[in-house]
Formats: structure tokens, C-alpha cells, sequence
């Protein structure tokens, strides 16, 4: 398989089109596209198996599920040791309400996008959850007051 760089014409048809519905049938994606549905199909299982296609999923609505407040943190740990920063990350990716975490260079070492019910929601993660972590030396929180644009599609 090519790298993600490399595809063709049909393979970026094919997953821009998965990107925007999942759930469409091989058919529907072959007639789409302009190929054949076997043809689709070794191609999504080409596309998965080099790991340009992953897990498929259904998005939520956060808000609809009580979950509207949208919080970007930024977190500095207490040591750059590769202990601590694991145990950090450890700690991040078992918090259902984290939905991204990057590490980051410059001034602050994580950047979190984290998802709350409302402002006394994030108060008690950040202030009983996720300053008590002992990796944890410092945060600062920024509330989105509104998207502009929110997408998982990757240009192709």
C-alpha cells in the first residue's frame, strides 16, 4: 500500500465519502465512486489494513447528552522525566470527559479538549481530578463560547 501521501484518485473518492457516512453500503460507495463493489471493497480493506482507514463510529451530539461545554486546557507537568509524563498520560487517557490531548512544545507541555456539563462540572475535574494528579504542575482553562467549525474529516 502507498503511504496516506500517495493515493489515488479512487482510493481519496472512497475515503472522503466514508468520511462523510460510515455506514454506506459497498454498493452505494461503488456507484458513488464509479467502480465495481468488490473493487470497493479490497480497496477499504487495502486502506484499513494500511491504517489509513480506522475504527469505524457513530459521532454524538455533546450537547444533546448533557455534555454542551466545550474547555481547552492547558496543563504544564512538574517534570519532563519520562515517568512522570507517562503517568500523566496514563492518568489522560483513562478520563472519559478528555476527548483530545496533544503534547505541545513551547510554553505548555499538554493541550486537553475537554468536555463538561456546565462550568461547575469542569470546576470539580479540574480542581478534585485533575490538579490533584501528582504529575500536574500548573493548568489554564480557556471556555469556547461557541464552534465555528468542528469537523473529523482529514483532507484527501
Amino acid at each position: 500500500m502507498k503511504p496516506s501521501a500517495g493515493l489515488d484518485a479512487l482510493e481519496r473518492r472512497i475515503v472522503t465519502l466514508l468520511q462523510e457516512d460510515a455506514s454506506i453500503s459497498h454498493a452505494e460507495l461503488a456507484e458513488r465512486v464509479g467502480s465495481s463493489s468488490a473493487s470497493c471493497w479490497r480497496r477499504i480493506r487495502t486502506l484499513e489494513e494500511s491504517g489509513v482507514l480506522s475504527s469505524t463510529v457513530r459521532l454524538v451530539n455533546a450537547e444533546r447528552v448533557g455534555r454542551g461545554v466545550n474547555v481547552i486546557c492547558n496543563v504544564r507537568v512538574r517534570s519532563h522525566a519520562r515517568e512522570v509524563r507517562g503517568a500523566f498520560e496514563d492518568f489522560i487517557r483513562s478520563r472519559p470527559e478528555v476527548m483530545e490531548c496533544y503534547s505541545m512544545s513551547g510554553e505548555w507541555d499538554y493541550l486537553l479538549r475537554i468536555v463538561a456539563a456546565d462550568v461547575a462540572d469542569y470546576e470539580n475535574f479540574l480542581m478534585r481530578t485533575l490538579l490533584d494528579h501528582p504529575s500536574v504542575g500548573g493548568a489554564a482553562s480557556h471556555f469556547a463560547l461557541s464552534t465555528t467549525k468542528y469537523t473529523t474529516a482529514v483532507p484527501v
